[in-house]
């Protein structure tokens, strides 16, 4: 949901002055309707919360059947605060029953409240009854000019200020570590769990929002706020789905060009649940990949584990001019004094593409006439052979090398232990911004991730967290942009909507610049074509979108007394197994050749938008895919990438003295193809030329078979 603008005309004065954003983490007072007075239940924690942490505002407990709650004057409505003098409320959270918290909204406005978060559920959670409320509910917040958040939250949090307008049982610790990440939750359990997480590790956590339903005021609109937060030093998102992708998108645009590093962890990686479309691309493309390339356009650090949330923070803060690497894996040089702990690391770290690199001789024997002997393996092992300065001076002088990207130190007992021995080292160590030092330690030692942590040191404990952290560093990259792309200009002879017959498909290909196999509508009664042989004969049908799965496609016709035997074959084939399909008629085309066969996708991703897919082709593609997705349209810088990023096109860049095929050509026919998303009337649905042959340096590319449907 794009945001909604403010109409001053309905605003009540009392609200005008404050911004969306400080209503909801900065606000003056803040009304809570349906307060309990019950110290146990969880209706109360709000009122307790913030007294107990600190918030200087001003609180109006709500309750209509009492007139104090927890030693504090209590009001029946909303509407009856504004008796008294003065009264400036700038949030409200209701934690009402379903069927009363409309008539809460109405009051809320009529005394000028900014935002409403709704924690009391049963809207659109619950099925079409609740999410009929939930519509109601958000149509009258608009004529109302009232900003929602949830239904369904679990409230906002501000550490800064005490601000906890929550019910999440977390708060209830006796001290909140205040600091630069902020997170914005679409679950609202969450919050409170990866707070308590990172804050038994040292990490400070400054707002928190749960967007429950977020039937209103969406994720993107928080993190666009949070760019802007001097407080805020790294976003973190946990979602479960993308909501308004064009309003996210747009934010973390901001975020990235602001210096703001954005992470998140996004549930659903496996295809479980998902609908995907009928065609290849949709198959190849599922909504994770599309995510995934979401993320990357708007230079989003994705990880896959959870705690990596706020573990992989020091990196993005620190390394931020740290360059990405994408043309090679990462090295890493690794030291350690315990093997089973960083084999268990290294192992993991390889899984993701990144290199223990052992150091040249050059660099062991400078470290020998340092007086430390060291061996030329991928790790170094200083189990039994180096003092605590000695362990300093080798961290240093790798961090000032230019064989590696980064270290890793591995810590065994000592960092549980003897803190001394291996992590004051990395304490002491002099470390300079342009090599990121990473740190994992094999026991479980709190006190030493916390003093990693205070001395702004990535430190991980978990082998896998820590390959995750930095695979995902070492991958983050500023996206290349599409400039100057020009929308496509569709033939008026080609249909407006629905599916396109495979000729129609040919046509509308050539008009991108495609170059496409030329191809003919049989002549029935002649079967002449005028084409060279051998060639390939097709049925032509709207409703056949897998011609091989009905027997409508030939290949190999070698002469004119073949194609007549051939189409003869086919009509009968096609009459048995499609016979409902209304049948344009049939299609011929010279037998083509490339040295690589792929295909080319694309597809209007309902969480995403429209994203473009190379992959390699053949019948078992869709069994092992090996795909490169983007966001749409690309850049000729991305569309390069793409095709270096699908393993199979290494076949024609060179490999093992292979003869090279045409990338030129098939960066430009991937540009011109992904031109299909700025296609606004009639808008493109999907799209699909497989396959398509590359062919020999110089000689293009040629696609031979195609899909288009229209929206």
């Amino acid at each position: 949901m794009h945001p909604i603008p403010e109409n001053p005309e309905t605003m009540p004065a009392s609200s005008r002055s404050i911004s969306l954003f400080d209503a909801i983490f900065k606000p003056r007072a803040v009304a809570l309707i349906g307060v309990s007075s019950d110290a146990s239940r969880n209706t109360a924690r709000p009122l307790r919360f913030m007294r107990k942490h600190g918030f200087a505002g001003k609180i109006y407990p709500i309750n209509a059947t009492r007139s104090e709650v927890l030693g504090e004057k209590a009001y029946p409505t909303v509407a009856a605060v504004a008796a008294d003098a003065g009264v400036v409320i700038d949030h409200a959270f209701v934690m009402i029953a379903t069927h009363l918290v409309e008539d809460a909204l109405v009051q809320c406005a009529s005394i000028g409240v900014k935002v409403v978060t709704v924690f009391t559920d049963g809207f659109g959670e619950s099925g079409d009854a609740g999410l009929r409320m939930q519509e109601q509910l958000v149509m009258r917040a608009r004529e109302l000019g009232v900003r929602l958040i949830g239904p369904n939250s679990i409230g906002t949090v501000n550490v800064h200020n005490g601000a906890l307008i929550s019910v999440n049982a977390v708060f209830e610790m006796e001290n909140l570590v205040s600091g630069p990440i902020s997170m914005v939750s679409q679950s609202g359990s969450m919050l409170g769990s990866l707070l308590s997480r990172g804050a038994a590790r040292g990490f400070g956590f400054g707002k928190l929002l749960s967007v429950g339903n977020e039937s209103d005021v969406t994720v993107g609109e928080i993190v666009d706020g949070l760019v802007d937060d001097p407080e805020t030093q790294v976003i973190t998102l946990f979602l479960e789905t993308l909501r308004d992708a064009e309003v996210l998108g747009a934010a973390l645009d901001r975020a990235r060009r602001a210096g703001k590093p954005v992470v998140a962890y996004k549930l659903g990686r496996s295809e479980m649940g998902s609908a995907l479309a009928q065609s290849h691309t949709g198959a190849l493309a599922g909504n994770d990949a599309a995510v995934d390339a979401y993320f990357r356009a708007h230079g989003v650090l994705r990880v896959e584990m959870l705690e990596t949330l706020f573990e992989i923070t020091p990196l993005a803060t620190r390394y931020a001019n740290v360059a990405c690497i994408s043309d090679r894996k990462p090295r890493l040089a690794v030291i350690t004094t315990t093997g089973g702990g960083a084999a268990s690391v290294v192992d993991r770290l390889g899984l993701r593409d990144v290199e223990a690199v052992a150091p040249p001789e050059s660099f062991v024997r400078h470290m020998q006439e340092r007086g430390l002997k060291i061996r030329r393996e991928p790790v170094i092992d200083l189990t039994l052979a180096a003092t605590s300065a000695q362990y300093r001076d080798l961290v240093e002088q790798m961090l000032q090398s230019d064989w590696c990207d980064g270290v890793l130190s591995v810590v065994g007992s000592s960092a549980q232990f003897h803190p001394d021995l291996a992590v004051k080292p990395l304490l002491e160590a002099k470390k300079p911004t342009g090599k990121p030092l990473a740190v994992f330690l094999a026991p479980d030692a709190p006190t030493s991730l916390r003093l990693l942590q205070a001395a702004g040191i990535a430190a991980f404990r978990t082998p896998e967290g820590c390959a995750d952290a930095l695979s995902t560093f070492f991958a983050r990259q500023v996206p290349p942009r599409s400039a100057g792309a020009t929308p496509p200009v569709w033939p008026a002879t080609l249909p407006q909507a629905g599916v396109l017959t495979e000729f129609e498909c040919m046509r509308a290909f050539s008009g991108l610049g495609i170059p496409m196999a030329k191809t003919r509508m049989l002549n029935l009664n002649k079967l002449d074509c005028g084409l060279p042989f051998p060639l390939v004969l097709k049925v032509c049908s709207r409703d056949i979108v897998h011609k091989t799965e009905v027997g409508g496609v030939t290949v190999g016709v070698r002469d004119a007394t073949a194609l007549r035997a051939r189409f003869h074959e086919m009509r009968d084939r096609i009459a048995k197994n499609a016979p409902d399909a209304d049948i344009e008629g049939y299609l011929v085309q010279p037998m083509e050749k490339g040295l690589l066969e792929l295909i080319l996708g694309f597809r209007h991703d309902p969480l995403v938008g429209p994203i473009v897919l190379l992959g390699a082709g053949g019948i078992t593609a869709e069994l092992t895919p090996d795909v490169s997705v983007s966001m749409a349209p690309v850049s000729r810088e991305r569309a390069v990438e793409m095709i270096n990023e699908v393993r199979a096109t290494r076949l024609v860049r060179g490999f093992r003295s292979l003869p090279e095929g045409d990338c030129d050509a098939l960066a430009n026919a991937i540009v011109d193809f992904s031109r299909l998303a700025l296609h606004r009337s009639p808008a493109v649905s999907e799209a699909e030329i497989n396959p398509l042959f590359v062919k020999a340096k110089g000689d293009g590319v040629v696609g031979v078979d195609g899909l288009i449907v229209l929206a």
